[in-house]
């Protein structure tokens, strides 16, 4: 049976945040058009500690900073072996299918769209991946968690 993850304190990490995706969200209302930003974002230090989150607000701004605390609060920590996975994975969620491989000595990032910018600074300097099956950057950060 699955174990449910445990969630990580943000006090004393040394945290780095990368802007996934910025969504113009409009709603209309009686009276017009209500204008909102959606953000998506991911935080992790290097060391193995990664989150996610998402912020909606009035301004970019201000969905940025409550997409990173919300992240802050969804911290979990990826086991990593010489700076790579362990072993293969297959992540899923929604209609996003993501396969993560261990990488050998010397390779980089081999990824594309919101599973590199993702992994690039937060947890894995080395991985290689093989398709998303999906062009929504929530169900890929979602499948690749």
């Amino acid at each position: 049976m699955r174990q449910p993850r445990q969630r990580i304190s943000a006090q004393g990490l040394d945290l780095k945040d990368q802007v996934i995706s910025i969504n113009r969200v409009t709603k209309v209302v009686k009276g017009g058009k209500n204008l909102s930003f959606a953000a998506l974002v991911v935080i992790g230090d290097e060391s193995g500690h990664v989150g996610f989150g998402t912020g909606q607000s009035g301004e970019v701004p201000l969905a940025i900073k409550k997409a990173v605390e919300a992240a802050k609060k969804n911290l979990i920590r990826v086991p990593l072996i010489h700076k790579t996975l362990p072993h293969e994975l297959i992540g899923v969620f929604g209609a996003g299918r993501v396969l993560l491989k261990p990488a050998k000595e010397g390779t980089g990032v081999i990824a594309g769209g919101a599973v590199r910018a993702g992994n690039a600074g937060c947890w894995s300097s080395r991985l290689p991946y093989q398709g998303s099956w999906s062009a929504n950057p929530h169900n890929v950060v979602r499948a690749t968690f």
